[in-house]
């Protein structure tokens, strides 16, 4: 494959009404350079930034991906370099007024045939992955898990061939909180459903120091642990198993280590006699998010996640999309994409509910976009937000989660989260996701260790660069060497091998991952 920067001056365009279009040379162009259609740059244009292609007075609205992205707080002739220091940001859009369910595409057909091996859990859920998450009741016991965990992976582990982990749910919640208060659930049952992921084969173990507000009778209450029956065909109530570091039956430190240990055996035991078995892709729990995005996002990554979010709904599987930042500005897209009248008004609600949150710091949705968002060419949380909505495809909205909820039924979903990475990678792994998808364009070795995190790199140019933490290059799109269409089977069918553990994702192979943050909008004492 040729390299970027040895072909001519090249821009790339969204919809034909757009008056900027972004600069695709690796290195940017310079002061000078002459496109195939005659524009010249008027100044230096680093690489995904935009250039005028017309001359555009002071006012002028500026336009890309066919929606206003700002207007220019100057003058700027034809070929100038728009940025977000010449640009002033919309007014977010009212959430009164907007259409409801209007758009019905055409239903696609199924996608039939398609399947991947993995963990049947009691109650139907399916894992890819086989691992032991040791549950913290409150971050004082992070510390005694931790050194646990280790002794476990070097002495425990090796004896149990088909677990494929043990991971400690670390966090930072569980008292000096104010536990009482209505924003607490938040927290609490995110912590409580990422217990539950299919990941971890329904092996529920607590660690608790004690004296903590979040007692493991609130965070696991009676009737939330399913297990198989002997039969295996119906379920029942799992006993809760605790191990308390203030019972008065440890002494010392190591007495709360060989505690753990004597438990976490049990559980390893069960989890190894589990097998993985043929499963229909419907199946999978999918979490799509961007990271460290740039103006190539919304033009290859997330474009090949949506058509693979589609092949996803078309097999019947469950995919959720996030970030409620940056959507935002596309309500009006959501919700004309929504399935019922109820489904619209149930993000309508979220989105105001952040509204309110945001206005309590006293900030806005600006306060998303980066350093890095704009040095890629994002000039503000509006662009970013139409290159962040196209990861969620085409298919109706057929479901809303509030934080920390759970999903109960498959197609597209929104998991209405923060923007922030590992804050919705927490929270779309209490919505129950197996699977997550990760674009990037500046770059980050984001992961998770509770399920596979598949990368996908924007640029090829990031892609040779950090060529042992990007999965799949998206980039090709943009050099022209593959169609979104190809890339996203690409993605379609490397997710059914990592799902089934034919594959290991550059994170799992390094052993990369972010540290839990849980979302806890309530007050801290």
């Amino acid at each position: 494959m040729a390299e970027t920067n040895t072909r001519p001056p090249l821009y790339i365009r969204i919809h034909a009404a757009d008056n900027v279009a972004i600069v695709a040379n690796d290195g940017g162009l310079k002061t000078g350079a002459t496109f195939a259609d005659g524009l010249v740059l008027v100044d230096n244009v680093p690489q995904g930034h935009k250039v005028a292609l017309a001359d555009l007075a002071e006012g002028d609205a500026i336009v890309r991906y066919n929606v206003v992205i700002g207007y220019a707080q100057k003058a700027l002739p034809r070929g100038s370099w728009v940025h977000e220091r010449v640009m002033r940001m919309p007014t977010a859009p009212e959430l009164d007024g907007l259409p409801i369910a209007t758009v019905k595409p055409p239903a696609l057909p199924p996608l039939e045939g398609y399947t991947f091996e993995g963990y049947r859990n009691a109650d139907g859920s399916v894992g890819s992955r086989n691992i032991l998450a040791i549950t913290q009741t409150v971050q004082c016991v992070a510390g005694v898990t931790e050194f646990a965990v280790q002794r476990i992976k070097a002495e425990l582990l090796p004896k149990f061939p088909n677990v494929d982990d043990v991971v400690a749910l670390e966090h930072s919640y569980g008292c000096g909180v104010a536990i009482d208060a209505p924003d607490a659930i938040i927290p609490i049952r995110t912590l409580r459903n990422i217990s539950l992921n299919p990941n971890f084969g329904g092996e529920v173990m607590v660690v608790s120091l004690g004296c903590e507000k979040l007692q493991p009778e609130r965070l696991l209450p009676p009737g939330t642990i399913p297990i198989a029956d002997q039969r295996g065909d119906n379920t029942a109530d799992a006993a809760l198993d605790v191990v308390c570091l203030q019972d008065d039956a440890h002494v010392g430190f190591m007495s709360m280590i060989n505690s753990v240990m004597r438990q976490a055996e049990v559980h390893l035991a069960r989890l190894n006699a589990r097998r993985r078995e043929t499963v229909p892709a419907s199946e999978l729990v999918v979490g799509v998010q961007c990271g460290g995005s740039d103006a190539f996002s919304g033009v290859t990554a997330n474009p090949a996640v949506g058509f693979a979010t589609d092949l996803l709904v078309r097999a019947g599987a469950t995919v959720m999309f996030s970030e409620t930042t940056e959507v935002r500005d596309g309500i009006d897209q959501l919700t004309s994409r929504a399935s019922s009248p109820e489904v619209a008004e149930a993000m309508i609600r979220e989105m105001a509910w952040y509204d309110a949150y945001l206005q309590k710091g006293r900030v806005d949705r600006s306060a998303n976009t980066t350093p890095g968002n704009k040095k890629g060419g994002l000039s503000n949380i509006v662009e970013k937000a139409m290159g962040s909505i196209v990861k969620s495809g085409s298919a109706p909205i057929t479901g809303v989660l509030s934080p920390g909820e759970k999903a109960k039924q498959k197609g597209l979903i929104y998991a209405a989260t923060p923007a922030s990475d590992f804050i919705c990678g927490t929270l779309q792994l209490a919505a129950g996701i197996n699977l997550h998808i990760f674009t990037t364009g500046r770059g980050t070795p984001y992961g998770l260790a509770e399920v596979p995190v598949i990368k996908v790199a924007t640029r090829s140019d990031l892609a040779r660069r950090w060529h042992d933490l990007m999965d799949v290059n998206a980039g090709r799109i943009a050099d022209g060497d593959a169609t979104i269409e190809d890339v996203g089977w690409e993605l379609f069918r490397l997710m059914l091998d990592v799902a089934s553990g034919k594959k290991k994702t550059w994170a799992e192979h390094w052993k990369l991952h972010n540290a839990l943050v849980l979302f806890n909008p309530a007050p801290v004492t």
